[in-house]
């Protein structure tokens, strides 16, 4: 942590209950010592107008307290001694302390260069938090967000300051159904990055993330991420029993590497990729048989006698079997059936087991035509709230990034950010305020109201 020494013209304790606290919690939890050092040792003994930590801590409150620019956080800065004492500036310069343009842009320059450091600080703050909150990373989710950029799409490379040539187009493809049973599409098209997100689910926090560029593919980044989490997090990957995401993530591929490699229970939204005229499939194609399924993995009886169809009822997954059980419709539900007799007069009817490997795209732990899949499933909304505070909350919605380190910078500072807040909430005594991060611009800045 980039702690200053206090001075004799400190706000904090006049104003405790300013939203100030905020910004000096996350300066006490980030672990940012190493990355302080390292920065303090590139300038040696040259000229120490601007404290490094000082400047890292305004940085600091750029994110906190959603500024766009540098020149509005400087503006901030210039207005407000309460600010500046709390960053490290000498309160006895004043508005003299606050860095130029340059010097801002020349520490930017530096975090770019040596953007590593904070990717290790994100990772500090998940091994912390892992020990602060034991279920922390059970229920886990993935989603990608799109990132707009600042600059112009242009088929010149040319650097120029305006152009993004790092940046590509990337398209999304949303759709649903309406109440009275019509479908709906639509087709979102942004210039920029995506950031793809691993969250817990259940405390709507970050536990990996990777920014690319916006064509990457959804589907092809789940492995790589899921594996550097069992790199650097190894105990964590351990403690996860389910991962959901929507159809994006849909492949063989990926609910195989979940289950059988790390025993974590996929919850991907399938694609329907049958043909049209394609409803149900046998199950035992080889024979002549009345159990069929279809393409989201429901299983169905078809009567011999009346041809009538009925869904087969779900008795659980078999882990010994990797197989899911269902059974017999009229002796699960007590219906009639005029073809009992054919399937066999026991107490239970029959009995089939799907095994996973028929097809792992279909066919998973948890079946999908469950309640427990739906409910499940539902946990993945929480990658959605953590998107919609990135662009809220910590300005993504409205910035003027252009180049992919610039994102990649300042994706990871909003990751640590978010995970500092939670952790100090939580060693606060103040769990319930870890997701609070920053006050709504729709009530007024916060710097504003402190002053």
């Amino acid at each position: 942590m980039a702690i200053i020494q206090g001075s004799l013209f400190s706000w904090q304790e006049v104003f405790t209950g300013s939203d100030l606290n905020r910004l000096s919690l996350i300066i006490k939890t980030i672990p940012d010592e190493k990355l302080m050092k390292f920065l303090e040792g590139l300038r040696g003994k040259g000229r120490n107008d601007y404290p490094i930590r000082a400047v890292w801590n305004s940085i600091l409150a750029g994110i906190v307290y959603e500024h766009r620019s540098v020149e509005s956080l400087r503006r901030e800065l210039l207005r407000n001694g309460q600010l500046r004492d709390m960053c490290g500036y000498d309160p006895i310069l004043g508005a003299k302390a606050v860095p130029s343009s340059r010097a801002y842009n020349h520490f930017l320059t530096l975090l770019l260069k040596h953007r590593s450091y904070i990717e290790k600080m994100f990772d500090i703050l998940v091994e912390q938090i892992k020990e602060a909150l034991p279920d922390y990373g059970k229920y886990l989710g993935i989603d990608s967000k799109a990132l707009n950029s600042h600059g112009r799409a242009s088929k010149n490379k040319h650097r120029d300051g305006r152009r993004d040539t790092d940046a590509d187009w990337g398209v999304k493809r949303y759709e649903g159904k309406r109440d009275d049973g019509s479908l709906w599409d639509k087709l979102v098209k942004w210039f920029g990055y995506k950031a793809h997100l691993i969250v817990d689910t259940k405390y709507e926090l970050p536990v990996n993330y990777k920014v690319t560029k916006a064509s990457k593919n959804d589907s092809v980044m789940l492995k790589p991420m899921v594996e550097d989490m069992a790199k650097k997090h190894l105990e964590l990957i351990e403690r996860g029993e389910e991962l959901s995401g929507d159809r994006g993530y849909d492949s063989k591929e990926n609910n195989e590497l979940l289950w059988k490699r790390y025993g974590i229970k996929p919850l991907l939204d399938i694609r329907d990729m049958w043909k049209d005229n394609e409803q149900t499939k046998p199950l035992y194609p080889e024979r002549a048989d009345n159990i069929t399924y279809d393409y989201k993995g429901q299983l169905y009886c078809h009567c011999m006698e009346s041809s009538q169809v009925k869904e087969m009822a779900y008795m659980g997954f078999e882990k010994e079997r990797e197989s899911l059980k269902y059974r017999c419709p009229a002796k699960a539900y007590g219906i009639g059936c005029k073809s009992i007799g054919y399937c066999g007069n026991s107490e239970y009817g029959r009995i089939v087991r799907v095994p996973l490997e028929l097809d792992r795209r279909i066919f998973t732990p948890i079946a999908r035509s469950s309640y427990a899949w739906a409910k499940k499933y539902k946990r993945r909304s929480a990658v959605e709230r953590v998107n919609s505070r990135l662009d809220v909350s910590f300005g993504f919605e409205n910035h003027f990034i252009r180049g992919q380190a610039k994102m990649e910078v300042r994706i990871g500072l909003a990751m640590c950010v978010m995970l500092a807040l939670a952790l100090g909430s939580i060693k606060n005594n103040q769990a319930e305020k870890m997701r609070s991060l920053v006050t709504s611009r729709s009530r007024g800045s916060p710097l504003e109201a402190a002053v």
